[in-house]
């Protein structure tokens, strides 16, 4: 009987720690799986149980409440978004109504009014955001108006490098291929390609106008906007989305603009014509796109993949670095247009030569009247 139960348990062993072993592995893999699903695109919030209320409420974890509480964000991040908004908003104010009402319609006019268009939709976003930074992160303007801010600040990354690749491809028509430009080069093409970039990048802005984005952060007596996320909002494709818009919105219009750019220069080059104004232009798309445009993107994707809270501490610096393109695109334009040079020489000289004029007429109308003899006295 004895022998019979140690053959019975010798058989027994094996077989319970088998299923052991297949309950834990069961029950690590759905803790990885939670796991993964509980990674966030931003700073990840975590909702816990108030003892006192038995409500649930929203807090961060140590990296993250470290980030929203420093420096960067509250004082770093609101001056870059000033220096832009005291740069951009009248430059992109003053060259918008150039463009409008003081030069021809041509197709690459077209082009530089919608890109000035974008920069200046942005700029109106500044100051919201410039008041969330400075109240230490915290959102009072309401869940509809975070969304529109927010949008507005990615859309502005690639509707500028839609727009910037749009001027690459129209210069690069009117210099090395002339004949074809000629029947290209359309007002009616040129307006449906701007709306069918316009209506591209309100598309791919659609998870930021349907997600919410403004959360209360219980223990930061804050409301956070577009810097955080409830952990089950991720999805499996989001990954795969940021990745489609980083190559689709990013990498193939740079390799595109940056192929124009060099056959315009070439072709100027081998023809001995002016080139100075080209590579002017050339260089400072290049700025746009190394400067501002390729490190937001490059962190988008890097962070997309990795979820981690220190690496979107660094893509709110590359976003806020990435609006800086709003003081260089004026620039784009003085060089890109001999026209619109002119105008703004004009339009910024002509109160200057105005108030010269008037003080040269009141000082003429003076020394004509102290040269006139004065009338006899009455005796």
């Amino acid at each position: 009987m004895q022998a019979k139960n140690s053959i019975f348990s010798r058989k027994l062993f094996p077989c319970s720690i088998l299923i052991i072993e297949i309950v834990v592995s069961t029950g690590q893999h759905q803790k990885c799986v939670q796991k993964n699903m509980n990674k966030s695109r931003r700073f990840p919030i975590i909702q816990v149980t108030d003892p006192n209320t038995n409500k649930s409420i929203n807090t961060f974890n140590d990296s993250s409440l470290q980030h929203l509480s420093s420096p960067m964000s509250t004082v770093l991040l609101a001056c870059l978004y000033l220096i832009v908004l005291i740069i951009g908003l009248p430059a992109n104010g003053l060259a918008l109504y150039i463009l409008i009402t003081r030069i021809k319609k041509l197709p690459s006019t077209i082009f530089l009014m919608n890109l000035a268009l974008a920069d200046l939709l942005l700029t109106f976003a500044l100051p919201f955001r410039v008041s969330y930074h400075l109240l230490g992160n915290d959102w009072v303007f309401g869940e509809l108006l975070c969304r529109v801010c927010s949008a507005l600040f990615y859309g502005n990354v690639y509707s500028s490098i839609l727009f910037l690749t749009c001027i690459s491809a129209d210069r690069y028509l009117a210099v090395v291929h002339p004949f074809l430009a000629k029947e290209i080069r359309k007002k009616g093409f040129t307006y449906c390609i701007c709306g069918a970039v316009w209506l591209l990048v309100l598309l791919s802005m659609l998870p930021i106008y349907i997600t919410k984005q403004s959360y209360e952060i219980s223990t930061l007596n804050i409301t956070t906007c577009n810097d955080a996320l409830l952990k089950e909002t991720l999805r499996d494709g989001l990954f795969y989305y940021f990745v489609c818009l980083v190559i689709f919105g990013f990498v193939i219009p740079c390799l595109i603009t940056i192929f124009c750019y060099v056959s315009v220069i070439s072709t100027l080059i081998l023809n001995n014509r002016q080139y100075v104004h080209a590579i002017k232009v050339t260089l400072l798309v290049l700025l746009v796109f190394l400067v501002c445009l390729t490190p937001v993107n490059v962190i988008l994707l890097i962070h997309s993949y990795t979820h981690s809270s220190d690496i979107y501490a660094y893509s709110m610096l590359c976003l806020a670095l990435s609006t800086f393109n709003n003081c260089i695109d004026p620039f784009i334009y003085y060089y890109i247009s001999e026209e619109f040079r002119d105008k703004v020489t004009s339009t910024i000289c002509a109160p200057k030569n105005e108030m010269s004029s008037g003080k040269s007429a009141q000082t003429l109308i003076q020394s004509s009247s102290a040269s006139q003899p004065s009338p006899p006295h009455s005796v």
